[in-house]
């Protein structure tokens, strides 16, 4: 059966499944900040699973040490560890703790990973973004708010668009090498993800995204639903730079909106910059 992931799953940098031939069916876990995949699979060879250290502090130290520890070529990446509107909080080398969970930590992770998705010649990367994209595009004039007021919500929805933005770019770099990158929405899943949310501020985003009607939590299987459409359906063999929900692809949408994408997460010059921003900035931290 593999590896069992190792680590502590809170905040820990995203989870990377090898497998053999056959796509996986995977069934996933959203615990804490992380969803990691236990990889319900048909039987197939030389198949490893594995999660990295947590990176709260040390993201480029865990994500340097898993990579240099991958062997042989990777099927699928999923990006899915995170965090939700927590405080002011700084990683060690002084970035927004949301940016460099959410963002910068699944981005180092992926680009290091390179050469292994492309080994396996059509490789899925799996960007796991929110509706609450629509809260924040993404302020490359300040992306750490040391200008800004820190607002967690704002910081939390820059981060889920950079998700996005990542599937954009990395898929146009990416084609020649087999490999597509698309985002998802998951639905809203109770789950520790929202430890730094309270009952009251719940209940009235929820009531806020319900527009009158009665929300209802999805199920762990349920919000899997639309990673494991990306990571394995067939349906979306050479399909990338798109965002998903609810299993199908998402509609533009309005600023503001609850469903669909925001223009401004799909925007190939805004996806550019990120990239070049994110190498920068993990390059000056010696990444």
């Amino acid at each position: 059966m593999g590896e069992r992931p190792r680590g502590h799953l809170d905040k820990s940098v995203p989870v990377a499944a090898r497998v053999g031939a056959q796509r996986p069916g995977v069934g996933g876990s959203h615990s804490d900040s992380s969803f990691w995949h236990r990889g319900q699979v048909s039987p197939t060879p030389a198949r490893r699973e594995a999660c990295a250290p947590d990176c709260k502090r040390r993201i480029l130290r865990s994500v340097s040490a898993f990579v240099a520890d991958w062997d042989g070529p990777l099927d699928i990446l999923v990006n899915n560890a995170g965090v939700m509107a927590s405080p002011e909080l700084r990683t060690a080398e002084g970035w927004e703790l949301q940016f460099a969970t959410n963002h910068l930590g699944h981005f180092a992770l992926a680009t290091g990973l390179h050469a292994a998705l492309a080994r396996d010649g059509g490789a899925r990367v799996v960007a796991v973004s929110s509706s609450a994209h629509h809260r924040s595009p993404v302020v490359f004039e300040d992306i750490h708010f040391r200008e800004r007021r820190y607002e967690p919500w704002s910081a939390y929805g820059q981060s889920k668009t950079a998700n996005v933005l990542f599937a954009v770019e990395a898929t146009r770099r990416w084609a020649a090498d087999g490999i597509t990158v698309n985002a998802l929405m998951p639905g809203g899943i109770r789950t520790n993800l929202q430890r730094h949310v309270s009952e009251a501020e719940l209940a009235r985003l929820r009531a806020q995204a319900a527009g009158g009607t009665d929300l209802s939590w999805k199920t762990t299987e349920q919000g899997a639903a639309t990673s494991v459409l990306l990571a394995a359906s067939p349906l979306l063999e050479g399909v990338g730079g798109r965002y998903f929900e609810d299993c199908n692809e998402a509609v533009r949408g309005e600023l503001g909106a609850r469903t669909g994408v925001a223009d401004y997460a799909l925007d190939p010059e805004a996806a550019a910059l990120l990239w070049q921003v994110s190498r920068d900035t993990l390059a000056g931290a010696g990444g």
